[in-house]
């Protein structure tokens, strides 16, 4: 199969999780997505993400995990690390880079703080440690579309505040199809929304003592300007790279993304 991409699934408690992997390479990497996989898993997309993320292929074995099936009430991004570190314990993963992207990046803080054994550097795109008015105000009001039931209108909202403009006057161009798929239940992504806008790791990153790269936008209307700054400033071993012009969809963006991250792994 193409790069060797697999479909699995992992038992979680009373549940389980969806993951996919491919690539051949002797190091793991594992990927942790944003909040868009509480609209979707990554189930049967290791062929998609294989063809997307193959600059990896060579070097590493990658390993892509979305969250539980059935998210518990009040789950937060530490109940959800932990969760991670399981699935990471069955599947026999013993040490791995991670990459976290927005969402996925509060879980991996998590991840190392709680089992740093688990991981051997970290990589926070686009991500935040502590709540600001900018992140509030927008998953507060994507909350509101998901529990009203107005799909197109998320989705179009995600989209303005991602990306740049340069992207946007192509992108726009879907808008009036983007209501085809309309999402019948939105409660796991509310309670992934929920665990994003409680979300506090600031006072403890200093526990974080494995080699990490922040990286964030200099124009993200999300997360906010200022998150890649706390973090690198609180996380000793720590590099930060700002994208000039760029917002929370830099690491789709940016050409030399994963080659800047392939990079700092090596």
């Amino acid at each position: 199969m193409f790069y060797h991409a697999k479909n699995g699934n992992v038992r979680i408690g009373d549940t389980d999780m969806d993951y996919i992997s491919f690539g051949n390479g002797n190091e793991i990497l594992i990927m942790i997505p944003g909040l868009g996989d509480g609209l979707t898993t990554v189930k049967g997309m290791a062929f998609v993400f294989a063809m997307m993320y193959r600059v990896y292929a060579k070097k590493y074995t990658v390993y892509v995990f979305s969250r539980k099936n059935r998210i518990q009430e009040g789950c937060s991004t530490r109940d959800m690390a932990r969760d991670q570190a399981e699935a990471m314990k069955t599947l026999g993963i013993s040490n791995a880079n991670v990459l976290g992207i927005s969402q996925g990046g509060m879980i991996a803080q998590w991840l190392v703080i709680d089992y740093p054994a688990l991981v051997s550097k970290l990589v926070l795109a686009v991500t935040l440690s502590k709540q600001n008015e900018t992140v509030q105000q927008t998953v507060n009001k994507w909350i509101e579309f998901a529990k009203q039931g107005r799909y197109k209108e998320l989705m179009i909202d995600t989209a303005e505040k991602s990306y740049s403009e340069k992207y946007l006057k192509k992108y726009r161009l879907l808008y009036p199809f983007l209501g085809k798929g309309k999402q019948k239940d939105f409660s796991r992504f509310i309670i992934q929304a929920n665990s994003c806008i409680t979300h506090n790791s600031y006072t403890e990153l200093d526990k974080i003592m494995c080699p990490t790269l922040v990286i964030g936008g200099d124009n993200d209307r999300i997360v906010g300007t200022s998150a890649a700054h706390e973090l690198a400033e609180k996380i000793n071993n720590s590099e930060l790279f700002i994208y000039q012009g760029l917002g929370h969809a830099a690491y789709e963006e940016a050409k030399d993304f994963h080659k800047r991250v392939i990079c700092f792994l090596s």
